[in-house]
């Protein structure tokens, strides 16, 4: 997700830090370049003209400043417009004092529609709220099923009526039945088509009227670029959409959609899909996203990921464990664990500030290394694992045949295993009680 553009970035204000003072020629050379990398990005023309002359406005009209450099200047300039340009700040769901809440989900056929809203449920179950699914795509082949097994795998109930074509009735139906049930969240899944259409448009104006929904949200893949923003125009005409959720955001380095949408709607992108699976929705933070597009990391998002990641209760057994020097491979193994739900290593290192990206693009982001170590430890018996120093040459042979792997591969962990018990040794020192078990387990 905007690797081609933030790569560009990353150039021309590489060009501007060379320079000795911000002057009106240099700063044109600069957004001259980087209008070309909007356009690369497909971003709409009108978007990126406008956005090289508001920059221009900021660069030029700022205090020169002797502790900034012209990089430093142009990239505040540049992060503060992309910032302006995705919506300045969160745009979280209205939730309803008195439920249900009503949430309708539009758009065009595959562009990821069904998916999100169980992405949705699986986030609203997770904060503890009882979300219905409506199965009101009455069009669609197995679209009622793919809805029911998506239900299914989260625990969240789907309402349909089989053999009923009247996606009104089905969604009037639902509220009432979720009223009853006192489910607070009601998460209608329209039918799509495989372009916008009058048919279409006049049948989602009549749930719109019939049921009243707090949140209409307006699912675009992300990869259809200029396409995307077509169709988001055209939806917030008909039907005055509250935001938008991209989907397939993994699988598109351009990323012009996401700085497209928000200036030609006025309206909000709340959520990305960032993966298939039901875990892979983020809410959509603008001025998070403008400081990974300039290489300037994300803190927020990785301690919040670490957050929702690491179990507490492990991390200050673990303190207790630095404390008295009792680091073993069992622990180790924990941490693996809890470190692998945070998301890919690239994903990690992205948002970690002042990480060069290109020098890590000739190392190998081995994304299976984690189960490989995983399954080595588990190849150990208790003991091992608690007392690394017993094993010798016959116990690492049978290591390494039980999990597959080479004494090479096993005689890796125990060199790294033992670096990481010196290193925790050393931590567990330093903190004083309480304050480890409040760190990131790596």
């Amino acid at each position: 997700m905007f690797e081609q553009l933030s790569d560009r970035m990353d150039s021309v204000l590489k060009h501007l830090r060379g320079q000795g003072k911000l002057t009106e020629k240099n700063i044109d050379d600069s957004l001259r370049q980087v209008r070309r990398a909007l356009l690369e990005a497909d971003v709409n023309f009108k978007v990126a003209r406008e956005f090289i002359e508001n920059v221009k406005e900021k660069a030029l009209g700022r205090g020169v400043l002797k502790s900034l450099t012209p990089g430093q200047q142009m990239i505040g300039a540049v992060h503060d417009e992309l910032v302006e340009l995705m919506g300045e700040a969160a745009s979280p769901l209205t939730l309803m004092d008195t439920p249900p809440t009503v949430i309708m989900m539009v758009g065009l056929q595959g562009s990821g529609k069904t998916t999100a809203t169980g992405k949705l449920a699986r986030m609203f179950k997770q904060q503890g709220r009882q979300p219905l699914l409506v199965a009101a795509d009455v069009y669609r082949p197995a679209a009622v099923k793919q809805l029911q097994v998506l239900g299914e795998s989260l625990d969240v109930p789907v309402f349909s009526i089989e053999g009923s074509e009247d996606p009104i009735t089905i969604c009037s139906v639902a509220l009432q039945k979720a009223k009853q049930a006192y489910q607070d969240i009601v998460i209608l899944d329209t039918a799509g088509r495989l372009h916008v259409d009058e048919d279409m448009m006049a049948e989602l104006q009549s749930i719109k009227k019939a049921v009243g929904p707090h949140e209409i949200l307006l699912v675009v893949d992300g990869m259809t670029g200029q396409d995307a923003v077509n169709v988001a125009e055209t939806f917030n005409d008909q039907l005055d959409v509250d935001g938008c959720i991209l989907t397939k955001m993994d699988g598109d380095a351009r990323g012009g959609a996401a700085l497209s949408i928000r200036s030609v709607t006025q309206k909000p992108i709340k959520f990305i899909g960032v993966g298939e699976k039901l875990d892979a929705l983020e809410p959509f933070h603008p001025d998070r996203m403008a400081s990974r597009i300039l290489g300037m990391g994300d803190v927020v998002s990785l301690v919040e990921k670490a957050q929702a990641s690491i179990d507490m209760d492990e991390a200050l057994k673990l303190e207790e464990k630095l404390r008295k020097e009792t680091f073993d491979l069992e622990d180790f193994r924990t941490q693996l664990k809890q470190v692998s739900k945070m998301g890919s290593m690239e994903d990690i290192m992205g948002m970690i500030p002042g990480v060069n990206k290109n020098a890590l693009q000739g190392a190998e982001m081995d994304e299976g290394a984690m189960a490989r170590l995983e399954a080595i430890i588990s190849s150990m018996t208790l003991n091992e694992r608690r007392k690394p120093n017993i094993i010798n040459g016959s116990r690492r042979k049978r290591i390494a045949s039980g999990s597959g792997t080479t004494v090479q591969d096993v005689n890796q962990l125990l060199k790294q295993f033992n670096m990481m018990q010196k290193m925790m040794k050393r931590m567990g020192k330093m903190n004083k009680p309480g304050k480890l078990g409040k760190m990131m387990p790596f």
